[in-house]
């Protein structure tokens, strides 16, 4: 699992065996079991995430209803807003499959950038292209129907559609299960015309 990440991050900056040797020390790599609540609304936390293998989400839980707002899956990194700004949490991070992890907190990222500072600058560069990504998603999904966030799922991220459970990839879309089953029939009935 080191290799897969250590591939990751030469996409950034090229590491030395001291700094792989450093990573390893840490005790970062978790496998964690399909449903585990990683972090639950209400919870504070320090700890970061990067998505080795498997798939996991983040929810919000409005009137007694999931409502979930994104899938990170591999190569993912997930930093939730209660380590940035010391609150607890307003919403649940779970796994939706069994997944590997890396999971680092706050204290060990500033341990590690302070002996290694290019990984400061490997953090700065992943932090503005996941803002970029998340721009671009925002206004997509603000500016497009249901079928058309569908479509651009299919397009972008075709296999969610296998490994995520309808209802909640129904949620992610901005509607209800029987919805998405419509709006599924939908687009295979185009398709055959």
């Amino acid at each position: 699992m080191q290799d897969i990440l250590f591939d990751f991050i030469s996409k950034y900056i090229s590491l030395t065996e001291d700094e792989k040797n450093a990573i390893v020390s840490l005790d970062i790599f978790r496998s964690v079991k399909k449903g585990t609540t990683l972090l639950e609304a209400g919870q504070k936390s320090k700890d970061s995430y990067f998505v080795l293998k498997g798939c996991i989400r983040t929810y919000y839980i409005i009137d007694g209803e999931e409502k979930t707002t994104a899938f990170y899956t591999e190569m993912d990194p997930l930093t939730p807003q209660c380590v940035i700004n010391k609150a607890p949490a307003d919403y649940f991070i779970d796994c939706v499959e069994d997944s590997i992890l890396l999971i680092s907190n706050s204290d060990m990222e500033a341990e590690i950038n302070g002996k290694f500072p290019k990984f400061d600058v490997m953090c700065r560069m992943l932090s503005e292209e996941l803002l970029v990504k998340h721009q671009i998603d925002f206004a997509e999904f603000k500016t497009s129907s249901p079928e058309q966030r569908y479509l651009t799922l299919i397009q972008k991220r075709p296999d969610l559609i296998q490994r995520v459970p309808q209802h909640q990839l129904a949620s992610y879309l901005g509607i209800k299960p029987q919805s998405l089953s419509r709006l599924r029939a939908r687009i295979l009935e185009k398709s055959k015309i």
